[in-house]
Parts: C-alpha cells; sequence; structure tokens
C-alpha cells in the first residue's frame, strides 16, 4: 500500500504561480507518478506524469505552463505551474501507478481573475 500526501494548493491570481508536491510513503514497484485534476461537474483528467525512467507526458491545456519532475531521494514528485489561468482552477490529486492504481485527496488550486 502507497500512502501519497499532496501539498501547496491555494488561492492565487490568474498569471500567478504554485507549486504541487506529493509525497509518497514509498515508491518501490511504482512505474509513474503523475497529478490529475477534477473542476466542478467535470471529469477527473490527467494534467501531467512522469515516468521512473523520467519520461514525461502533459495535457494539451498546460504544455508550456506546467512542469513536472521527480526527486526520487526523496519520494516525491513536484509540478511547477506558471501562468495560471482561472480555467486551472481544480482540486489537483496526485497518482502513483504500480499494479494498482493509488491517490492522494487532493489538493484545491483556486486562480481568481
Amino acid at each position: 500500500q502507497v500512502q501519497l500526501v499532496e501539498s501547496g494548493g491555494g488561492l492565487v491570481q490568474a498569471g500567478g504561480s504554485l507549486r504541487l508536491s506529493c509525497a509518497a510513503s514509498s515508491i518501490f514497484s511504482i512505474n509513474a507518478m503523475g497529478w490529475y485534476r477534477q473542476a466542478p461537474g467535470k471529469q477527473r483528467e490527467l494534467v501531467a506524469s512522469i515516468t521512473s525512467g523520467g519520461s514525461t507526458k502533459y495535457a494539451d491545456s498546460v504544455k508550456g505552463r506546467f512542469t513536472i519532475s521527480r526527486d526520487n531521494a526523496k519520494n516525491t514528485v513536484y509540478v511547477q505551474m506558471n501562468s495560471l489561468k482561472p480555467e486551472d482552477t481544480a482540486v489537483y490529486y496526485c497518482n502513483a501507478r504500480g499494479r494498482e492504481d493509488y491517490w492522494g485527496k487532493g489538493t484545491l488550486v483556486t486562480v481568481s481573475s
């Protein structure tokens, strides 16, 4: 069982930046970690992911603005979010994928216009 704890959400004005962190209890047998988000009334969607080998993937809507990275020594994944827009407002969830999917409880990001 892998526990994930997110931090770094909050309220920011449009054009601002935030960095989200996700600390995992273990990354043993984890192949990839990522961030998803869910806005009110919408489905959860992938924001960005990174494999154990360092390959990254981004949603088209965040390319060029968000950067995902990982610190294996700290079992932590980050997403740096720049040039935030009101449409980025959502609950952001950390995900770890191994033999099964693990999820954090989520952290709220609110971008005001």
